[in-house]
């Protein structure tokens, strides 16, 4: 089964769309006191407010927050630069004084909530719109058939698995049984290759850390594997079914007293072993580990023929990675015959630097097809014989304008190769030996979301999502001269109606005269007139797409509020390539807040919206992004939710898994990159715009900052430094609330269930109908 990464597998600070939006399935200043940014929106707009932002009405009284101890004698010297650290105790997440900290910013929160009239009338609306059935693309192992669904409300989906497409389904895994409160979830699910077994990871309150078990899948009995310490990891069994390569960490020297999920230690040697099927973890084999790199990750993954072993390689975030081989018929006895052994599986270096991203995409014998971007921003496919591996050519070549995001072999000597073009995918059939334009497979205009397909298979799925569609499944027949493609399931929303619906994509130019797309989804036949409430999302970063997909929340907002919804494809994504995603990472970072900025500007000079009514959101890198836009911009925005944010730019690589985000921001451990750091870490750029302008109505807009207990990826301890701080700073006169929602028993993202995303939606949105005096229009 080919479909996209989960998110427990990939390190960057990134979340899923259902917990943003709940969709269906983030010259060298002298001194830190350094500002740059303008606190004027530009007067050429005719529908500028300038009246004090954040709302229309001032609907909530100054808050008086709970006082948090400053200690001023933690400075730290940046390079000859003093950094005062005041909150640096927040660091320690269970220390009683945090646990008071927390619990006093909740019930702030919870007295702010109780005021927000809307937020019942949002979880029912939105409750109700997503009591719908919901697939994922079926695939094959074996002579069997797996599929996940939800019937509605279920906190997860639910593993099936049938005979035939057309035979009564079983329950094969059911994670709505793994705990009462829905904290428990099913992070990874691998069957293997001859389809008797399963092996899955189960995650606990929203934890990066997965533990593996494994079941027999004709009977649904449990084995007794277990395999604990598991992160950024996939399973990939070895096609004798015999046992499974996975990846972890080391365990904590204080294993019993460690609750995995509230660690906060930087995560180091990341090893790779093989687990033979029915063994204590503790007969695993140890098959790489590199002690002089601690911060490298490893994942392997066994070929399709069963000949090789894969080894990646990565140690930052960039689209990146070195790639080695083994051979297991120079394995006497196979991986059976290696037991006992003390050295590491025989790996043969093929790719030994971190220049271009290589990922195998089949093979014949020794002769590999890989996807890269190897002097090819935009990505191709080339092709090297491991017997002659100074012998690359290419396969399919870059191309001038579009990103080829994917290529999955099919039907033999088939290609389905996936293009991202103007950030809309299209999908051709070519052919894997010459690369060769065969067929082109019509879609409308959106985002595929999953394929579903191997070499051996005539027949593929691959699923669809775009701003009007909830979801579609396709089936795919190869074996025609033509390819047939017909719908095999199709999702549908009671009370949604797309011709209520209008989307449109618009290029604006930013600061530097780039030319940014966004999408804008709106009500059909609105009057541009500046009055419209408007929310304004973006990521930028760590080469990642923001694509058309479809949201409940979105719906519900539009319908109720008569919002416009809009995402900006900022640069630092991977919208249109390596080179999109560079001019918006490291010294061009600030690149990323003036595309957003200009984003703004652009819904208020075109007619959207006006300040007052403009909220942004973001998460992770997108909680940055918003963080960062709010201190340079605070006139600009009447709302601002800020998820996971990634706030202390200075610090963050001290913790989990933040040093890999280097290869994205930099590291002020070197001295130009802590001057690129320090003139945006929202953290250390928190002020007061009313002392920066003639204009004392001018204050930050309503802002809730967004965290969870057990977020080991982005630590929430990111979100408390910067909300103590922005309450310290902006005491008076801000009247616009600086709140944080803290959920319990919960992580960054990956997990959450339907109920938790229902309960934080209903939350936020209410919060900012209340801020920006909305009203429920029907």
């Amino acid at each position: 089964m080919a479909t996209p990464l989960l998110h427990h597998q990939v390190p960057y600070p990134s979340l899923s769309l259902s917990l943003h939006f709940l969709s269906l399935n983030s010259g060298s200043p002298a001194s830190p006191k350094l500002k740059l940014f303008s606190v004027f929106p530009s007067k050429a707009s005719p529908f500028f407010f300038p009246f004090s932002m954040g709302s229309l009405s001032d609907p909530f009284p100054r808050l008086l927050y709970p006082a948090a101890r400053r200690d001023d004698s933690i400075v730290d010297n940046y390079h000859g630069v003093a950094i005062h650290d005041p909150y640096r105790w927040l660091e320690d997440l269970e220390s009683p004084e945090t646990k008071a900290f927390v619990e006093a910013q909740a019930a702030v929160t919870d007295s702010v909530l109780a005021e927000c009239s809307e937020r019942e009338k949002l979880r029912c609306e939105i409750t109700a719109l997503f009591d719908h059935e919901r697939y994922e693309a079926p695939f094959k192992r074996g002579e069997k058939y797996f599929y996940f669904h939800n019937s509605g409300l279920q906190s997860h989906s639910v593993l099936f698995v049938q005979s035939q497409l057309d035979s009564e389904p079983e329950v094969l895994l059911d994670p709505n049984a793994l705990s009462e409160d829905g904290t428990v979830a099913l992070s990874i699910a691998a069957i293997s290759r001859n389809g008797e077994h399963l092996a899955y990871g189960l995650s606990s309150n929203g934890s990066d850390w997965i533990t593996i078990r494994v079941m027999r899948i004709d009977d649904k009995k449990p084995e007794p594997d277990t395999i604990s310490w598991v992160k950024f990891s996939t399973v990939s069994w070895t096609v004798d079914g015999k046992g499974f390569f996975y990846s972890r960490y080391p365990a904590p020297k204080e294993w019993d007293n460690v609750d995995s999920g509230m660690e906060t230690g930087i995560n180091l040697n990341h090893q790779l072993y093989y687990h033979f099927l029915g063994t204590d973890q503790s007969e695993d084999l140890l098959c790489w580990e590199d002690p002089e790199n601690p911060k490298y990750r490893f994942r392997a993954t066994a070929t399709e023929d069963g000949k090789y072993i894969i080894l990646y390689i990565f140690e930052g975030c960039d689209p990146v990675n070195k790639l080695y081989y083994c051979d297991l018929a120079t394995l006497s006895g196979g991986l059976e015959g290696f037991k006992g052994s003390k050295g590491f599986l025989s790996f043969i270096k093929l790719v030994d630097t971190f220049e271009a991203r290589y990922s195998v995409i089949a093979n014949d014998e020794s002769e590999f097809t890989f996807l890269t971007n190897k002097e090819a921003p935009r990505y191709k496919l080339v092709r090297v014989d491991l017997t002659k591996p100074d012998e690359w050519i290419d396969i399919l070549k870059e191309d001038q304008k579009d990103v080829l995001q994917s290529a999955y072999a099919v039907n033999g000597n088939q290609l389905l190769v996936c293009y991202l073009s103007n950030v809309k995918h299209m999908l051709q059939i070519r052919d894997l030996k010459t690369g060769q334009f065969l067929h082109c497979l019509p879609i409308d205009i959106g985002s595929v979301t999953e394929v579903s397909g191997k070499r051996e298979d005539t027949e593929i799925f691959f699923s669809f999502s775009s701003f009007l569609t909830p979801g579609i499944i396709y089936k795919c027949n190869l074996s025609t001269s033509v390819p047939e493609i017909k719908i095999f399931r199709e999702v549908l929303v009671p009370g949604f109606n797309r011709g209520d619906f209008l989307v449109k994509q618009v290029f604006f130019p930013s600061k530097d005269g780039v030319k940014i797309p966004m999408f804008v989804v709106s009500k059909k036949n609105i009057t541009l007139d500046g009055s419209h409430p408007t929310l304004l999302y973006g990521y930028g970063g760590f080469n990642y797409s923001l694509t058309p997909y479809f949201s409940v929340n979105r719906v519900v907002l539009a319908r109720n509020f008569g919002f416009v919804f809009c995402i900006a494809n900022i640069r630092g994504g991977g919208e249109y390539g390596e080179e999109w995603h560079k001019a918006g990472s490291l010294s061009k970072k600030q690149n990323c807040f003036d595309d957003f900025i200009a984003a703004s500007e652009f819904l208020i000079s075109a007619g959207y919206t006006n300040s007052s009514r403009l909220c942004i959101e973001g998460g992770s890198n997108g909680g940055l992004l918003v963080a960062a836009c709010i201190n340079q911009r605070p006139d600009l925005f009447g709302c601002a939710l800020v998820h996971v944010g990634v706030m202390d730019m200075l610090r963050f690589h001290k913790f989990t898994i933040g040093h890999a985000w280097t290869s994205e921001f930099g590291c002020s451990d070197i001295e130009e990159e802590f001057h690129w750091l320090i003139r945006y870490s929202p953290l250390h750029n928190v002020a007061r715009p009313w002392q920066k302008t003639s204009n004392a109505s001018i204050q930050y807009p309503s802002t809730m900052l967004l965290t969870a207990d057990h977020d080991d990826r982005v630590v929430p301890l990111h979100s408390f430094k910067m909300l103590a701080t922005m309450q310290y700073i902006l005491k008076t006169p801000q009247k616009n609330p600086i709140i944080a929602r803290i959920d319990r028993k919960a992580g960054h993202g990956a997990g959450r269930s339907t109920q938790k995303m229902i309960e934080e939606a209903a939350d936020r949105y209410g919060f900012v109908a209340k801020m920006m005096g909305l009203s429920w229009n029907h």
